[in-house]
């Protein structure tokens, strides 16, 4: 695996990170809102990941391992299937004729959770993407 190769693989990991943060913030500044453009409350949306195959120079080859090299990617972004919360509040102007309002039904504690999740796997990326900048660095000073 060359450097660029490396670097290919960090930088699609730091897209799918950041991507999964601003899902995640969007979900926490969307976490009272009764009323959306396509009607009802907000639905809490979540990120898929996938693996696929890193093309570059040698694509059909095989690395050391005897796999492909792969990075990854957003598949697809998802609206979670749980049900919407059902606070009494007769004085909301979304309550129905019960006086309840359908709120999101998004998890505040889980939406934390998976922004410090994120964080620390760009910052993981990150540091692998210094490694290898610092040995690009290294093998060029070795070259002079």
């Amino acid at each position: 695996m060359d450097i660029l190769t490396a670097m290919k693989i960090s930088a699609s990991a730091l897209k799918a990170e950041r991507t999964r943060l601003n899902i995640s913030a969007m979900n926490l500044a969307n976490a009272n809102t009764t009323r959306t453009v396509e009607g009802g409350p907000y639905k809490a949306k979540s990120v898929v990941f996938g693996a696929r195959p890193l093309e570059n120079d040698f694509s059909g080859h095989l690395d050391l391992a005897g796999a492909k090299l792969r990075k990854v990617e957003v598949v697809e972004i998802i609206e979670d299937k749980a049900p919407f919360k059902e606070v009494y509040d007769p004085s909301h102007p979304d309550a129905n004729e019960n006086g309840v309002v359908l709120m999101p039904n998004v998890n505040v504690v889980e939406q934390m959770t998976d922004i410090m999740s994120a964080r620390r796997a760009y910052e993981a990326n990150v540091t692998a993407l210094d490694a290898v900048k610092s040995m690009a660095l290294k093998a060029m000073d070795i070259s002079r």
